[in-house]
């Protein structure tokens, strides 16, 4: 004789209240990553690296885990829009020029970052990347330029340097240190030297924005000899501290 079970009324009104997944799911799945937090994005010159002057679009994306005290893109950390990064590409390319600047924020801290400058990079785009050295860069397209910052202690963020980035820099990429009192200057100078990273590649000094001369940091690279370039930035020199430029 077969015993049937009685099942509870409220358990089959709950499995009567599901609802089957949409058939689209996957595709909404797959659009999300290929979505990015996108701040801004705007055509100007490059006003630092060795790219300075070059007419440039840039694409800043939204977020950064640090909060460096001469941080000038604060508006960065959290306002943005979610797009499509076929839709910025589309962007981009509506200012018909071949070189391209990714910044934040710290772009890394979105993953699909990764995938846009993949995705430039295959567009024939030469592509520069502005990080905070914060974030490991190894999975970054090789042909991308990495501008990678070195936290001095005036930043307030020296802990958070990623040492281990140091090793996959190539002379296709920079360090860049912002330097923000002569204290920032002398351990710059000494970890230049502890860690030959001329040698790795080219390496930038830039005085913090009304924070050091730029006659003085150019008179102490001159006094040391450093094998360094200097620069200022440009796009402040030219139209002063303020958003799309």
């Amino acid at each position: 004789m077969t015993t049937l079970t009685k099942i509870p009324a409220a358990t089959i009104r709950k499995a009567e209240g599901r609802k089957a997944a949409p058939a689209n799911a996957p595709a909404r799945v797959s659009a999300r990553a290929n979505t990015l937090r996108i701040n801004e994005i705007f055509f100007s010159l490059q006003g630092e690296s060795s790219r300075v002057g070059l007419p440039t679009v840039f694409v800043r994306l939204t977020g950064c885990p640090l909060r460096c005290g001469y941080c000038d893109t604060a508006y960065a950390f959290h306002d943005g829009k979610t797009r499509l990064i076929e839709d910025v590409i589309d962007e981009v390319a509506q200012y018909q020029t071949k070189t391209i600047c990714v910044t934040g924020g710290e772009p890394l801290a979105q993953k699909n970052c990764l995938n846009l400058l993949n995705r430039l990079c295959d567009l024939d785009y030469s592509v520069s990347l502005e990080t905070s050295g914060a974030i490991d860069i190894s999975e970054v397209d090789r042909r991308v330029s990495r501008i990678v910052d070195i936290k001095t202690p005036g930043s307030g963020e020296v802990d958070k340097n990623r040492w281990e980035n140091l090793p996959l820099l190539t002379p296709d990429d920079e360090i860049k240190f912002v330097i923000t009192s002569e204290a920032d200057y002398r351990w710059a100078v000494a970890l230049v030297n502890e860690k030959k990273l001329a040698k790795s590649a080219p390496v930038l000094f830039s005085p913090a924005f009304n924070e050091v001369r730029v006659e003085q940091l150019a008179a102490w690279i001159l006094r040391d000899r450093l094998n360094v370039r200097m620069q200022v930035q440009l796009h402040k020199i030219i139209w002063g501290e303020k958003r799309g430029v």
